[in-house]
């Protein structure tokens, strides 16, 4: 059984990006954006993505669309909608997001947004296929 205090683990996570749990259909994972920073314009072809804010204030900009987050919303995006998540407040923007089907490495550990898009590009952070 896996189990997570989710809100805590999230908080205690400097990381931008941190893949706590992968299963074939989908995946778990904890970002935390720091102020000004943003997760980057982008669009996942063939996956859904849920993603749940701890802390911190932001921007979610969803299709053209732009909505204010905080603590305790949920944003859903489906598969092939172009997204940002911008941190707009003092402090760190906290959530964490599952994907459906797994969008990257199990138990890949991304500490900053430059690591996370340097191995991307890469090819090295690519989900477990079956």
């Amino acid at each position: 059984m896996e189990h997570f205090t989710i809100a805590t683990v999230a908080q205690k996570s400097p990381d931008f990006r941190r893949v706590l749990w992968t299963g074939e259909k989908t995946q778990l994972v904890i970002m935390t954006i720091p102020p000004g920073g943003e997760i980057g314009e982008e669009v996942h072809e063939g996956i859904d993505q849920i993603l749940t804010f701890v802390s911190g204030t932001g921007e979610a900009r969803i299709a053209g669309e732009t909505k204010e987050v905080a603590q305790g919303d949920l944003v859903v995006v489906p598969a092939g909608t172009k997204h940002n998540f911008v941190n707009t407040g003092p402090n760190p923007l906290v959530l964490y997001t599952v994907y459906g089907p797994p969008e990257h490495a199990d138990q890949v550990v991304h500490r900053t947004r430059e690591e996370a898009d340097a191995a991307e590009a890469a090819g090295e952070d690519e989900p477990p296929t079956s």
